[in-house]
């Protein structure tokens, strides 16, 4: 492969792993009786060593170094993490992985956006309002199509599940965008992540949502979900980034929605029906036309 297009690979093989994210969730409630807490719980805990290692391997001594207010900023990103996690994963078991996964992943930045402009205090684009419209548009046209056996409160309640999720995540962004100046996002990540962890462990533990009899193959599959499409898929994604440009990398990270939504289909039969695919363009119109604005 050639060596300037490393990069752009890397990114796009991280975007491919995120996008079987879902699919584990699903696989492992199909498994065993569980809940999101847990299985969000899981997924940061058996991320944490493995990023605390390659954060040790980068920055030595550094990796613990950070003022008390940055502390708070990385402990508010678990926080949030810990909020997407739980909604995603929920999401999943009430309307199937493609449209949650299509819900949340195209809304986030458009959510992102919108946050930003109102922390600013900036008055709306044209292009942001246009974006926020199709993406309405769109989100709508999925919640009206059903997933097989599904009602329409279920499904309603699985897109505002979603849309929590997108607005964690979007979160997440402004806060690593202000950490970033300052320390490295292996730090950030790793730290966040643990705080993430212990959070939902202390929120599954008091709530009786703590699964811990999983059998040898839904246990394989929460190591992998930990390891695989969260520790190394973020830092595949961390080094990619590093020399693909934004816009490119944009693009190249709606490979996640693409492979979930064919997993999907291939593993558990989930085929969108002409409206929900209509929707799931108009989603990605509207991440298109905040990617216009940053060319």
């Amino acid at each position: 492969m050639h060596t300037k297009r490393l990069p752009l690979f890397l990114v796009m093989l991280a975007s491919t792993l995120w996008g079987t994210v879902g699919v584990g969730s699903r696989l492992i409630t199909s498994l065993a009786p569980t809940h999101a807490f847990s299985i969000g719980l899981f997924r940061l805990a058996f991320s944490v060593p493995v990023l605390a290692i390659a954060g040790y391997l980068v920055l030595r001594g550094r990796l613990f170094e950070f003022n008390r207010r940055d502390f708070l900023g990385m402990a508010g990103i678990g926080a949030m993490m810990a909020l997407y996690q739980v909604c995603y994963f929920a999401s999943v078991a009430a309307v199937g992985v493609a449209v949650a996964t299509l819900v949340t992943l195209c809304t986030a930045p458009i959510i992102t956006a919108a946050l930003s402009a109102l922390l600013l205090k900036q008055r709306p684009s044209y292009r942001l309002i246009s974006a926020l419209t199709l993406a309405l548009a769109g989100t709508a046209l999925l919640i009206e199509w059903q997933p097989a056996g599904g009602d329409t409160a279920s499904t309603i309640t699985g897109a505002a599940l979603a849309i929590g999720s997108a607005t964690g995540y979007a979160i997440v962004t402004l806060l690593s965008q202000s950490l970033t100046q300052r320390h490295h996002p292996l730090q950030i990540t790793a730290i966040g992540f643990a705080c993430g962890a212990l959070l939902l462990l202390l929120i599954a533990a008091s709530t009786g949502t703590l699964t811990t009899t999983y059998p040898p193959t839904g246990w394989a599959i929460l190591i992998y979900m930990g390891i695989v499409p969260t520790a190394l898929a973020y830092v595949l994604f961390v080094a990619g980034m590093k020399h693909t440009p934004p816009t490119v990398a944009t693009i190249a990270t709606l490979l996640e929605p693409l492979t979930a939504t064919l997993l999907a289909g291939i593993l558990f039969g989930e085929h969108l029906g002409s409206r929900a695919i209509l929707g799931a363009l108009l989603l990605l119109a509207a991440m298109g036309t905040l990617l216009k604005k940053q060319e």
